[in-house]
Order: C-alpha cells, then sequence, then structure tokens
C-alpha cells in the first residue's frame, strides 16, 4: 500500500511540476568545431590540406562526393536554446586552399 501511495504522490508532483515552479535541468550543449577569427585569419590560399587541418583541426563534415570541400560547423546550446551556431566552409582545389566562406572568414590585410 505504500508503494502504491508514493508512486501516486510522485506522478501528481511530476504532472504538477509546472505549476510548482519546478522544470527539468537542461545542460548546456557544445558540439562541433570551435574557430575562432584568429585560426581563420591564419589561413592563406594555397595552403595544404594538412597545413588547414594544423590551423582548424579535423573537420565535422566531410562529404565524399565534395572532396574539395570541409565544412567546420560550431553550435552552442544553453538551458535549450541556440546561443551561438558558426559555420565555416573550406574550399580545396588541386589540394590546395582556394578560399574560405562561411560566419568566420579570415580578414583582409589593410591595402587590399
Amino acid at each position: 500500500m505504500r508503494r502504491f501511495l508514493l508512486a501516486s504522490i510522485s506522478l501528481l508532483l511530476a504532472a504538477c511540476s509546472g505549476y510548482l515552479g519546478l522544470t527539468p535541468y537542461k545542460m548546456d550543449v557544445q558540439q562541433g568545431n570551435v574557430v575562432t577569427q584568429e585560426m581563420a585569419s591564419k589561413l592563406k590560399p594555397g595552403m595544404s590540406r594538412e597545413q588547414v587541418r594544423f590551423v582548424l583541426g579535423t573537420p565535422l563534415v566531410v562529404d565524399p562526393f565534395h572532396a574539395d570541400r570541409w565544412d567546420y560547423v560550431y553550435r552552442l546550446e544553453k538551458r535549450g536554446e541556440l546561443v551561438e551556431e558558426r559555420k565555416l566552409t573550406v574550399i580545396f582545389e588541386d589540394d590546395r586552399l582556394k578560399r574560405v566562406e562561411g560566419d568566420v572568414v579570415p580578414a583582409r590585410a589593410t591595402g587590399e
């Protein structure tokens, strides 16, 4: 009988938790590659794949159908809400860095 009573009270409290101001804990979730402006600024056209991997790390997404494209994606969620999202795409031509696209791009040198 005690188990039934305890289970009933637990279910009632769980059902009413929204009314009591109780909410489930939501963890901060950080996914992907953190790519900073400083890291992106180290990228120069003509760099090899190994040099790019040394600067940015291993890409999160390597598409087997587009071997000359690496995608770096970063997402940060706090309490279940998206706080930050960054995308960086590195394009190669003949195994050399051709261009960089996305939210974080190399800073242009003054005078260009």
